[in-house]
């Protein structure tokens, strides 16, 4: 089942969109400008995005969705999709595991430990599930053996001899 043609230009998208956000969080970070967000209640970003949650190892989760995003963007360029070069599909398929698997554990900090969601990392959350879910569907068809390799790239086309 090859990829269809909606597959690299979305996941790029998806991946542009989450490394914008990504940036526009680290920014207000460093900058200590106020997030435009509501705050009133349950949606507060400013106190998502300054809880001890937003900090793991020292590194700011906002920092952690650029060193997330900035290989995807890469991962997902048109010609990476074309690659006979399995490694990058995996580590497409890996980089969106581990996506997941951060986002998961964000949620869980926002909903029981924060008690507040922030709509930015809410957005990031939606753009990295909906790119892990693209991709994880796509995986069979990249993954497979002779993927990406063309007659005239000296493999024999399919079903030839």
């Amino acid at each position: 089942m090859p990829t269809l043609r909606w597959q690299p230009i979305t996941t790029l998208l998806l991946a542009l969109a989450g490394l914008a956000v990504s940036i526009y969080l680290t920014v207000t970070h460093f900058d200590k400008v106020a997030l435009v967000c509501s705050s009133n209640g349950t949606i507060n970003c400013e106190k998502v995005t300054s809880s001890p949650q937003s900090v793991i190892f020292g590194v700011p989760v906002a920092m952690l969705g650029l060193v997330y995003f900035v290989p995807m963007v890469l991962l997902c360029l048109p010609a990476a999709w074309r690659s006979a070069d399995r490694r990058i599909h995996l580590a497409r398929l890996a980089l969106s595991v581990v996506g997941v698997g951060m986002i998961v554990y964000l949620i869980i900090a926002e909903l029981f430990l924060i008690k507040a969601i922030c709509l930015w990392c809410s957005s990031v959350h939606v753009v990295t599930f909906v790119l892990f879910v693209v991709i994880v569907t796509s995986a069979p068809a990249v993954l497979a053996p002779g993927y990406g390799r063309t007659v005239g790239d000296g493999f024999p086309a399919a079903g030839a001899a």
